[in-house]
């Protein structure tokens, strides 16, 4: 069974979420397997019936029969105090539970969130309490407002809902201890869809509770919308150090797949210094110097071989998601930004000579000439690799 980061510690931890109806037993088995090998190291599933709950313990078990140990999380709205009593070997093969207070129940709230609670206590299973502003707590939002009418100064309504965010954050979390959950088995979160109103919430979370938290823009968006948004947000907060989970929320772009989501998570992490997941390519946006498409094919080809080297090297060659590599475009930056990385290539902008200068840790190593340019700095990139990252003992590469 895979592991649940519960307390309060780096690194970030990557999530995302299938969008399989989890009653499909092989489509699930398939996306979750596919999200874990683009490096999701939690994915969370959707358990809204009662075929989604007798399928997971069938999920959980041809995922464990393939090899693939990725913790697995249910998603629970309304009926989930029903489910998890109904199917007690769903209830034992999920890694942990989320649960959003603002739809367990209405007036039998605290009664269906008690359950759930005790079924995860009863367990050993850590819960998410998730807050959205999508569904929030009616009859505690109103009773902030009806509060806030009173004050002398009234908070305006986008304050009131910030603070109903977190006091259900909050009201749940000590619920949930009163009921024997251990406060080292709770995780909080609080999703919105605009980036300042997630700032906001969560440096609020941060600063009245010690509570891990899951970070995460909901509905982000398509496309440069959702990823530029969810970059915005999430790198304010983790500079900060405010967050243990993220997810980067996505809708799909059309022929893409949910993999694009742990990506960019991964990037994210990665250009704040707080992972490496994956060699980086510095690389120039061309401009008038460089209007010949060589220096873009070569970029690409170079990002793709790392790409379709990584699961051989990150096995073998501990260390080389750290490595740094330039490919730039002419001689304004490039044989500086080259020795800088720890190797790089300057390839020739237009009208300069035909040579392309190969740096290796600050020094000029090469000057590569001729139609083989690429292959060639493939090679000594390959080299570089081997001499750089010494492979494991006893690891074939």
């Amino acid at each position: 069974m895979g592991t649940i980061p519960v307390g309060s510690c780096h690194p970030i931890v990557v999530q995302s979420m299938t969008n399989t109806d989890t009653a499909d037993i092989p489509g699930t088995v398939t996306q979750v397997a596919a999200l874990a090998e683009a490096g999701s190291e939690l994915v969370r599933v959707t358990v809204n019936n009662e075929e989604s709950a007798a399928a997971l313990p069938h999920i959980v078990e041809k995922l464990r029969a393939r090899g693939q140990e990725v913790p697995i999380i249910g998603d629970f709205h309304y009926n989930g105090h029903l489910l998890l009593a109904k199917y007690p070997d769903c209830a034992k093969a999920l890694d942990k539970y989320r649960i959003n207070p603002g739809n367990v129940g209405g007036k039998r709230h605290d009664e269906n969130f008690r359950t759930i609670v005790e079924i995860a206590v009863k367990n050993g299973k850590p819960v998410r309490i998730g807050v959205n502003w999508g569904s929030l707590d009616k009859n505690l939002l109103t009773e902030l407002m009806d509060q806030n009418a009173t004050m002398a100064e009234p908070l305006d309504a986008r304050d009131v809902m910030i603070n109903a965010m977190v006091e259900s954050a909050m009201r749940s979390a000590k619920l949930a201890e009163e009921t024997g959950l251990g406060h080292d088995r709770i995780i909080l979160s609080a999703k919105v869809s605009q980036v300042q109103d997630l700032v906001d919430v969560y440096r609020k979370l941060a600063a009245q509770s010690d509570y891990p938290l899951h970070l995460g823009l909901t509905e982000a968006g398509m496309g440069n919308k959702g990823v530029v948004a969810s970059a915005a947000g999430l790198a304010i907060l983790l500079q900060e150090g405010v967050g243990d989970t993220i997810r980067v929320s996505l809708t799909p772009r059309p022929g893409g797949d949910r993999s694009e989501e742990v990506r960019v998570s991964q990037q994210i992490l990665q250009s704040l210094g707080l992972r490496h997941f994956l060699p980086q390519v510095t690389a120039c946006p061309g401009c008038g110097r460089t209007t010949s498409t060589f220096f873009q094919e070569m970029a690409s080809d170079i990002q793709k071989h790392l790409e379709r080297q990584m699961p051989v090297w990150k096995g073998s060659h501990p260390g080389v998601e750290t490595m740094r590599v330039a490919v730039m475009g002419c001689v304004v930056n490039g044989p500086g930004e080259s020795k800088h990385a720890d190797i790089g290539i300057s390839l020739p902008g237009t009208a300069e000579e035909p040579r392309a200068p190969v740096y290796v840790d600050g020094r000029l190593m090469v000057t590569l000439k001729g139609d083989k340019i690429v292959a060639e700095f493939l090679a000594i990139l390959e080299d570089y690799v081997v001499r750089k990252y010494p492979a494991v003992a006893g690891v074939a590469h």
